[in-house]
């Protein structure tokens, strides 16, 4: 059960971080955008790292004895997280897709600021701002399940997923926080929104610990299940680094320090899993 508590934790404080880039939008003047494209290049190197290097062999290793041609299941369940987040980005509108973020102060040129000078119309600004939170409500659920998995699984994986997907729902919240403010003017609606709009990964968490206490599945070994859910998050992760992660980043910096970022990451991984 500690386990458990432990795992839920670490998912609340990934989702939190929404909160964080809504903060940080708005308390301060300017973000330096090199250093948010070394963060989320960073953050996708974790992630890459852990899900090639523990969690599919892990899942592969996990699986054998358990189900005649387990380690094509475990394959085809790496591709079927990837599909599930692709069919989530096609089921959100591209105009409102949160990782479409731009601007990094509310001083910036954003697409939030175009609209209200464009049209002089709040409430479609504050649409926009509650389509941004729902989007990233919506993609958050699965990141929420990766994170629990990964933390019930081994402490150590979980806190490396947990601080990647930390950093990768910074942005997320500035996505958020910047419509909603413009909307209301108030700067504790906007960090409220930015904020509730990672919760729904502790949701995830919940639902994915639910489903299998009911069911009477393990996840943490012992059947086939563990192997295809870890094979998934692994899945799911790479999807979110390349897709979300190194776009973004090229967009808020320069190639390089985007590149820097995601060796840097694996390296961290690397020699944490020496060390342990």
């Amino acid at each position: 059960m500690n386990n458990v508590w432990g795992a839920l934790l670490m998912t609340l404080i990934a989702g939190a971080a929404t909160g964080i880039g809504g903060a940080l939008v708005l308390f301060r003047k300017k973000l330096s955008s090199n250093f948010l494209a070394g963060a989320l290049g960073l953050s996708a190197g974790v992630m890459i790292f852990i899900s090639l290097a523990e969690l599919y062999p892990e899942a592969q290793a996990e699986i054998i004895g358990t189900i005649p041609h387990g380690e094509a299941f475990v394959l085809l369940a790496f591709f079927a997280g990837m599909g599930i987040i692709t069919l989530i980005d096609f089921a959100i509108p591209e105009y409102e897709n949160p990782h479409e973020a731009s601007g990094l102060s509310l001083d910036a040129k954003t697409p939030a600021v175009d609209m209200l000078r464009q049209t002089g119309n709040e409430k479609a600004l504050h649409r926009l701002g509650l389509m941004s939170a729902l989007a990233i409500a919506i993609h958050n659920f699965p990141e929420g399940i990766a994170t629990f998995v990964g933390a019930l699984n081994d402490p150590q994986t979980g806190t490396g997923i947990t601080a990647a997907i930390a950093i990768h729902n910074i942005p997320e919240g500035i996505a958020v926080a910047i419509p909603i403010y413009y909307a209301t003017k108030s700067k504790m609606k906007a960090l409220a929104y930015a904020t509730l709009s990672g919760m729904s990964e502790v949701l995830g968490a919940l639902l994915c610990w639910g489903v299998t206490a009911i069911s009477g599945l393990e996840l943490t070994g012992g059947g086939a299940a563990f192997p295809l859910i870890l094979a998934a998050v692994a899945g799911i992760m790479i999807y979110i680094s390349l897709d979300e992660l190194l776009p973004t980043a090229e967009k808020y910096g320069k190639h390089h320090i985007a590149i820097a970022g995601v060796v840097g990451g694996m390296a961290i991984m690397a020699v944490s899993l020496l060390l342990m």
